[in-house]
């Protein structure tokens, strides 16, 4: 009888009346349908289900209320209705000893900060739940220029064998060329590459975010050590080439890009504010990319591409520029009702729970929990599980044992985090 009346109930929301929300999809009226539902539910106290719809009250029950409950997920959540864990430089591995020394002797603060490490980035994503991840990147058009890094010849005296990949052309993956590089993937493609196969092994999983540094920054040694390599700067046509190897791991119907987004709207943050981001439906199984750059490597992506147009990555742009869609507010403390409003809005907000090793060097929470709190749907960290090396026991992770949850400031009424993801 309950199957019954849960075949009923979709039938009965499939058969709105055409003429009751001109213009909308089939699954937007059914979607509207159900958060009146809600709302005029008297709640869980109401057992007798006095003045509780029978929709309301199926959702209650086994099995058919977890069918209800995969069905509001898939076609009534949006993307940004969910707030996720990332990872900060997700790629990275904690220097050597010996060389965590030297850079301790030149900057302590500096060494101190590199105290972490992560996962490869199939293993974040299986065993961590982790949805988000950032990656640095290096333009290396010749190929080698980063494949013997200074640091292993000044503590060894001697070069660590060189590694085939650094060789080739094409973008490179570490943090700090030649003191800080150890990296579980060396290249751009080789990252993505990586996150491709889990992805196609998990078509089921919940939209990837993945952020991506442009870095090209001259670093500067005392003048008794050797110069350290000069990067290549980020023009035009080494932005061109994010994108490019981009598209070469990932097909078009694996990707969110700004054009899809943005639809038949003017620009990309009319899309957002008005007609919203898709569907969890829509965006299982894929990945939208972002340029943590907010620089002038941020005008020259823009440049030419209005609202990001034939462009894969979304930019940080502030509120109020036509491709503003995705905002960085990289420290929530002083700033959890800003993001807050940003999310409310419509817009797409990465923070971070933690910086430099300070939260789990020494037990502090309030960053993490504003983070948290402050309905960012991207929070990101260095510590997705405790670090042995430190004794205070912090890490993030979304509370209930589920990889995401209804996000705190957005999330539809009737929302059920077990029902996000398998």
């Amino acid at each position: 009888m309950k199957k019954l009346l849960f075949l009923v109930m979709l039938l009965a929301l499939a058969a709105v009346p055409a003429f009751t929300w001109t213009g909308q999809s089939s699954a937007t009226q059914n979607c509207l349908a159900w958060e009146r539902s809600m709302r005029s539910s008297a709640g869980a106290s109401d057992h007798a289900g006095v003045g509780r719809p029978v929709i309301d009250r199926l959702a209650g029950d086994e099995p058919y209320g977890r069918l209800l409950g995969d069905w509001v997920a898939d076609n009534c959540m949006r993307l940004n209705h969910v707030q996720v864990i990332g990872t900060h430089n997700s790629y990275y591995v904690e220097p050597r000893p010996a060389l965590l020394a030297l850079i301790a002797s030149i900057d302590p603060a500096a060494a101190a900060s590199f105290e972490y490490m992560h996962r490869p980035l199939d293993e974040q994503f299986g065993l961590l739940g982790i949805r988000q991840v950032e990656l640095d990147v290096f333009a290396d058009p010749d190929g080698g220029l980063f494949a013997v890094p200074l640091g292993s010849i000044l503590v060894q005296g001697f070069p660590d064998p060189i590694k085939p990949e650094l060789l080739a052309p094409g973008l490179k993956v570490l943090h700090i060329q030649d003191i800080d590089f150890e990296t579980t993937c060396l290249t751009f493609v080789s990252c993505l590459q990586t996150i491709k196969a889990w992805s196609d092994a998990h078509p089921g999983h919940l939209p990837l975010m993945v952020l991506v540094e442009a870095k090209d920054e001259p670093i500067l040694l005392p003048p008794e050590f050797p110069p350290l390599t000069l990067p290549v700067p980020f023009g035009a046509e080494e932005l061109d080439g994010i994108d490019a190897e981009i598209r070469s791991v990932f097909s078009d119907d694996q990707l969110i890009t700004p054009d899809d987004v943005r639809g038949e709207r003017a620009t990309l943050e009319q899309a957002v504010l008005k007609d919203g981001w898709p569907t969890l439906n829509e965006s299982r199984g894929r990945l939208l990319f972002a340029l943590d750059n907010t620089d002038a490597k941020r005008d020259v992506y823009l440049a030419g591409h209005p609202s990001l147009a034939g462009r894969v990555m979304f930019t940080s742009s502030p509120p109020g520029s036509p491709e503003s869609a995705f905002v960085k507010v990289n420290d929530p403390l002083g700033n959890e009702a800003f993001i807050s409003e940003l999310v409310a809005a419509g817009y797409i907000v990465r923070t971070r729970a933690d910086a430099d090793t300070v939260e789990a060097r020494f037990g502090l929470t309030a960053r993490r929990d504003a983070a948290l709190a402050s309905g960012a749907q991207f929070v990101s960290t260095d510590y997705p599980e405790p670090d042995p090396d430190f004794s205070t026991g912090y890490f993030v992770e979304i509370a209930g044992g589920t990889n995401a949850r209804c996000n705190p400031v957005l999330s539809p009424p009737g929302c059920d985090s077990s029902a996000l993801e398998d």
